[in-house]
């Protein structure tokens, strides 16, 4: 049976290789260990989500082709974006992010609840440095290193692309680790990750850093809406969206 297209994606509004690109990702299966959770997830789901059909299967990315900012997160939560099919949809740390994207003016409404909901994002795009929700949401390695070819080809099909804003230090350390895919000289000394921190290279996207999004962090106070908008205003003025 043929894998169906990405949730919410019209891949006929996409450039083709980007639209191509998504379709093959979304058919992956190079990591037992990630295809065997996110398929058990989605057969035996969550109670609240018991009448649902999950997505069960990678995450494509997700926006605006002609995006200049790419915000990059770790993975798929098991039963947000790998039920829904859309990065950071159907989780509380979704629920923070949009609301802060659309008061950007990034977003075309504050809430991203499933893949058929009509959200656009303007001048933004959204992807995971692994693509299948993992046990304990902690990928391996190896998986990380496995899956970091998706994030590659995509950066490379979004040209506009002038900062990625990482959600977390594993998000930090994924970019800096596509400078290498991209054939840009490492940095040194190696930037730190921190909320705010900011690299800007000669070649290659700027890095900018976020504390993840994550109830962890939202509901203690480590970040709050404030400072996120603070540093996607910081996003904005180095990528102003094209018009």
């Amino acid at each position: 049976m043929p894998t169906p297209d990405p949730p919410g994606l019209d891949l006929a509004a996409l450039p083709p290789r980007l639209g191509a690109l998504q379709r093959e990702i979304v058919e992956c299966r190079r990591c037992p260990r990630l295809v065997a959770w996110r398929e058990l997830v989605a057969r035996e789901k969550r109670a609240a989500f018991r009448d649902e059909h999950y997505w069960g299967r990678p995450v494509a990315g997700f926006g605006d082709p002609k995006a200049s900012i790419l915000l990059l997160g770790l993975a798929p939560a098991a039963h947000g974006a790998n039920r829904t099919g859309r990065i950071f949809t159907g989780d509380r740390s979704g629920d923070f992010l949009f609301a802060a994207l659309h008061r950007a003016g990034l977003a075309s409404q504050p809430t991203s609840t499933r893949a058929d909901d009509g959200l656009r994002l303007a001048g933004a795009w959204i992807a995971a440095a692994v693509r299948c929700a993992p046990p304990a949401n902690k990928p391996t390695p190896q998986e990380r290193d496995d899956c970091l070819p998706w994030t590659a080809a995509e950066l490379e099909l979004l040209p506009n692309v002038r900062v990625i804003l990482c959600l977390g230090a594993l998000a930090w350390d994924a970019a800096l680790r596509l400078r290498g895919t991209a054939g840009h000289a490492a940095l040194r000394p190696r930037p730190r990750f921190g909320h705010g921190a900011l690299t800007q290279p000669a070649a290659g996207p700027a890095l900018l850093g976020c504390f993840h999004p994550s109830q962890q962090n939202t509901f203690t106070g480590r970040l709050t809406p404030t400072m996120i908008d603070e540093v996607l205003a910081t996003a904005r003025s180095i990528a102003p969206p094209i018009g």
